[in-house]
């Protein structure tokens, strides 16, 4: 255990004044020994240190400052014995001997072995980035995109192995303040003054952001932005002296540093507190090397990172091995004194190809099945097994599309849901809208109002489905989606300009499957949900099938809810059909906080059974007649640090679900955490095999691995369940298990 006295949150300033300890005293207070260190509180040396508990006193020098005595920082290091970790712990683990993951003895090993890349490499949590490790991209605003690796020590049934994968992610490009706004807010003109808009987006993108000033040619000093001035520099007054001189920025500069600012209408940047601000003009500062871009990035900037980093398998994997040559193991004093080796050579492991289930649809007026062939098939000159009915639709195009294109797409596109099956009415409620992008909200609260009056005077329903044609300018998808599905309760279908402009029968098909399960009608169900013995374990007694996931506001956004979304299956035994509910809950909140509540009615008093679970068991019955006796839960989004404590709290709320409905209605439960943000890869043995890999290149459809880089005690595998389109596909990691709902404390059994 490592205490630093005057505390600092930075780890890099904590590992300057470990390794300025180690250059010191390591030879002979630390007995010789080369200690890793987590860069927060934790220490570890291999073997044990001569004392229990010492003190030592290092000096840092800043090499910044001039002064001499402001240069030189005292700090006070603590160190003291915390406890031994055990490694017969973790072998009887990985021989399957034991049940409980000695997670803190792995921890230890996986700081051994990032010790020499984070004092080499930028590290953003488990990844290590470099301008080394390849060439720096452009993907605009202000941003570029470094290479880098992905590194962690797992448990496997081959035993301990190292997680490597080659990964890539935003950074602010080192270039003054003044060069990052042009580019951030696409300035042509930087003489004119920043609205309100623009310096609240400029203060929200740089709030954290570290600069370094270059106005004093024989110092430099640097600086973290808290904020930026509500006035212009020009107008900005601070006092200068304990004489209550008052002067504005441009005038101090002059005086100063005889420093003539020209951007005089921009605001300055704030650092320090608002009690003791440091004015900072952005033509006096340079953003800082290596600092991570943390926010949502745009469409266009995804794009840019995904057509840099996009590589197909074979390059990947010789990526992956020459970062590992790169990284050169061997000679790592770390890894050294610690007694650990790494193979330099990828894990060879056994696959096997599931075959792909057979699929029904009508062709003619009868039942026919199709094969998916390499994890594709498609519906031409085929129909859905149940197609929807839609009698009121409406089209409204925020496109630069000329209404006679927007019309012909219309006709087209109905005219191909009405050929697969459906019963589409050719003519939409009103004619069909253009409108311009900046009005979209009023435009579909308008569309609504008008459709439901004219559906109300022919009493025939509502509207049941609104065709939108998006912008040509990307970004606002999101916005029509909430007024639509949220606002209005309107089912919609978006499509994007370039493609109705020119639709192809492959995409009018690929729309109108869309169209009809939003309509409520079935395309295909599986072939063994109607054969005598069924879909395995499903089909035996009537089984619901939940999907739960919960997705997070992204960085930046603190006062945003996370909403967590359960969606159940209501047509056993073809689980087809599903029914979705959403819940808002507090802010980057993992575990589902309404899937089970307990509410008093204000009026009677009672007790009142609520949640989402609860409400989707009772809708199961209603639709099917049956009760489910059997549960499949699937669970989507979990880390591995947050597994235990996830599955333990929703299984409760699952048993109370359950027990509310009927006393002693314990229906078994299978719950399955599927990952898919992990740094598994699977490559072919020999790439470019055909019977090995798709036409990307990647592993078939259905390759599932189960066993050698799998957990050494629970039941998981790896799965490709989709054909490669572009890149190197991502296999899901699924984890199995088994359960009955009892009223004791839960057993887990396989």
């Amino acid at each position: 255990m490592v205490s630093i006295n005057p505390e600092s949150k930075s780890r890099q300033t904590n590992r300057e004044v470990l390794s300025e300890l180690i250059k010191v005293h390591g030879k002979t207070s630390l007995g010789g020994k080369l200690p890793a260190y987590d860069g927060r509180k934790s220490l570890y040396t291999a073997g044990s240190l001569p004392f229990e508990s010492e003190e030592f006193t290092v000096t840092l020098v800043d090499p910044e400052k001039k002064d001499k005595e402001r240069a030189e920082r005292e700090y006070k290091i603590t160190i003291r014995i915390a406890g031994r970790t055990d490694l017969y712990h973790l072998q009887q683990f990985l021989c399957g001997r034991q049940r409980d993951m000695p997670q803190e003895t792995i921890q230890v090993l996986d700081v051994v072995l990032r010790e020499s890349p984070s004092w080499n490499y930028v590290t953003v949590s488990r990844s290590f980035f470099s301008t080394t490790f390849g060439h720096r991209g452009d993907i605009g605003e202000g941003l570029e995109c470094w290479r880098g690796y992905y590194q962690s020590l797992r448990p496997t049934q081959m035993g301990l192995s190292l997680n490597i994968d080659i990964s890539a992610t935003s950074f602010f490009k080192p270039v003054t303040v003044i060069q990052f706004v042009q580019e951030f807010l696409s300035l042509r003109d930087v003489s004119r003054p920043l609205n309100d808009r623009d310096r609240v987006k400029i203060k929200k993108a740089l709030r954290g952001v570290r600069v370094e000033t270059n106005h004093q040619q024989d110092q430099i000093r640097r600086y973290k932005i808290t904020g930026l001035t509500p006035i212009p520099m020009s107008q900005l007054i601070f006092p200068v002296d304990d004489r209550g001189t008052r002067m504005t920025v441009v005038q101090y500069f002059m005086d100063r540093y005889n420093y003539r600012l020209e951007h005089t209408n921009w605001p300055c940047l704030q650092s320090g507190s608002d009690s003791r601000p440091v004015y900072l003009p952005m033509e006096a500062c340079k953003i800082v090397e290596g600092q991570r871009y943390s926010k949502k990035l745009n469409d266009k900037q995804v794009t840019n990172i995904l057509r840099a980093t996009c590589q197909r398998p074979q390059q990947r994997e010789q990526s992956i091995r020459e970062m590992v040559l790169h990284n050169k193991y061997a000679e790592d004093k770390f890894a050294q004194e610690f007694g650990i080796k790494v193979c330099s050579d990828l894990a060879l492991v056994p696959a096997r190809v599931l075959p792909p289930p057979m699929l029904r649809y009508h062709d003619s007026g009868r039942e026919k099945t199709c094969a998916p062939s390499v994890g594709q098939w498609n519906m031409i000159n085929k129909k859905m097994i149940n197609g929807g009915v839609i009698d009121n639709w409406a089209c409204v195009s925020f496109s630069r599309m000329r209404p006679e294109e927007v019309y012909r797409f219309c006709c087209d596109l109905i005219q191909m849901c009405n050929a697969t099956g459906m019963s589409v009415c050719p003519r939409p409620v009103i004619d069909i809208r253009s409108a311009t992008p900046n009005n979209i909200e009023n435009t579909l609260r308008d569309v609504h109002r008008r459709t439901d009056e004219i559906i109300k005077k022919q009493g025939n329903g509502q509207l049941q489905l609104l065709v939108v044609i998006l912008p040509e300018v990307t970004g606002s998808y999101g916005k029509i989606k909430r007024v639509c599905e949220t606002d209005l309760g309107i089912v919609s279908q978006c499509c994007l300009p370039r493609h109705a402009s020119r639709p192809n029968k492959q995409y009018l098909e690929n729309v109108a499957l869309k169209i009809n399960v939003k309509a409520g009608g079935r395309n295909t169900v599986l072939e063994r949900a109607f054969v005598r013995n069924g879909i395995p374990f499903v089909s035996e007694v009537p089984t619901i099938i939940f999907g739960a996931d919960v997705t997070h506001p992204p960085p930046g956004e603190d006062s945003a809810s996370s909403i967590a979304a359960v969606v159940a299956s209501m047509d056993w035994p073809e689980i087809t059909k599903y029914r979705g509910l959403v819940s808002a809950q507090p802010h980057r909140q993992e575990i589902i906080e309404d899937l089970f509540s307990v509410t008093k009615d204000p009026v009677k008093g009672t007790t009142v059974n609520g949640g989402m679970i609860r409400e989707l068991l009772i809708a199961f019955r209603r639709k099917t007649g049956r009760r489910p006796e059997r549960i499949l839960f699937y669970r989507d989004g979990v880390s591995e640090g947050q597994f235990s404590h996830v599955l333990l709290h929703e299984m409760d709320a699952l048993r109370k679900a359950c027990a509310s409905l009927e006393e002693g209605y314990l229906p078994p439960v299978t719950f399955v955490v599927v990952q898919k943000r992990h740094h598994t890869r699977l490559f072919p043995e020999v790439h470019g095999k055909r019977e090995m890999t798709d036409k990307s290149g990647n592993i078939l459809p259905g390759t599932v691995v189960d066993l050698m880089i799998c957990h050494p005690t629970e039941f998981d595998f790896y799965l490709c369940s989709h054909a490669g389109i572009q890149g190197t596909s991502r296999p899901t990691h699924t984890m199995f298990f088994m359960m009955r709902i009892i009223s004791q404390p839960m057993l887990f059994s396989h």
